[in-house]
């Protein structure tokens, strides 16, 4: 069970993704740290049945269907969840899709679908919620990157750049709003074990439909959700959480040339 190192009691937050996977993860921890939780998603179903589960842990929860990368629906989801809390705390940044296709074979349709939920969404989402946190001095941004914020990946050159973008993005978030006591937390997870292969875009935007096999081997979302509430407990900015596949950030740092001569030789699911 995922557990929160630090007392939110009181605080609010919104998570979207969080009906399942990594997202799940984090609300879970949410709730056992004593956090009002508003579970953003598309699929009413798996809300509310995310949002029933926190609820029989004792948590406050409301389930919001909404497509954020819609900015009437963002709003609308900020101001529900102020009213329904009174303000927003923390915000999880982890809906998002990746991808399986080749450069030469991928639609611009199917760049822009990426770059749309995985990079504008979320720095839409934190626009929103930047108010009410500078009114307050204080709040918690959490974006959900991967280690491919800090390498490009073949068969994800959409989901790579978008990554990257984050990375890049809350970065200098992060220089530009610490003295109005906005924090920020990038999480770089490897492969953990969720659908994001199975909804991976093809060069067309058609479902991937495969669990990759280094995926299914992978971290479960609630050690992954762990270690990136704890790199939050300790205000850190930025958190690297994978096994062998995390060497690849290292080498590229260390050898970028044996990086290179890796990379392009490397299976890619």
């Amino acid at each position: 069970m995922t557990t929160s190192p630090f007392d939110l009691t009181g605080r609010v937050a919104i998570v979207t993704g969080g009906n399942g996977g990594i997202g799940l993860g984090m609300a879970r921890g949410l709730a056992e740290a004593g956090a009002a939780v508003a579970i953003v998603g598309r699929n009413a179903a798996k809300s509310d049945a995310a949002v029933a589960e926190l609820k029989q842990r004792g948590a406050k929860a409301i389930s919001v269907i909404a497509d954020v990368t819609d900015k009437t629906a963002v709003a609308a989801m900020v101001e529900r969840t102020k009213n329904e809390f009174g303000r927003i705390d923390i915000l999880v940044n982890n809906a998002g899709i990746s991808q399986r296709s080749l450069l030469k074979d991928t639609e611009m349709s199917v760049y822009r679908r990426i770059m749309e939920l995985d990079f504008f969404a979320p720095v839409a989402l934190t626009r929103a919620v930047l108010p009410g946190m500078r009114s307050r001095g204080a709040g918690h941004i959490v974006m959900i990157g991967s280690v491919v914020s800090k390498i490009g990946v073949p068969l994800r050159t959409g989901y790579s750049a978008a990554k990257h973008a984050i990375a890049g993005f809350t970065e200098a978030a992060a220089a530009e709003l610490w003295r109005d006591g906005v924090k920020f937390t990038l999480a770089c997870p490897g492969f953990v074990r969720t659908q994001v292969s199975v909804n991976a875009l093809g060069a067309s935007g058609e479902k991937h439909g495969v669990v990759d096999e280094d995926i299914g081997k992978g971290l479960s979302p609630e050690r992954c959700a762990d270690a990136i509430w704890r790199a939050v407990a300790k205000d850190r900015e930025e958190v690297l959480i994978a096994g062998r596949e995390g060497l690849y950030v290292l080498l590229k740092r260390f050898a970028p040339s044996l990086f290179s001569y890796a990379l392009k030789r490397a299976k890619s699911g």
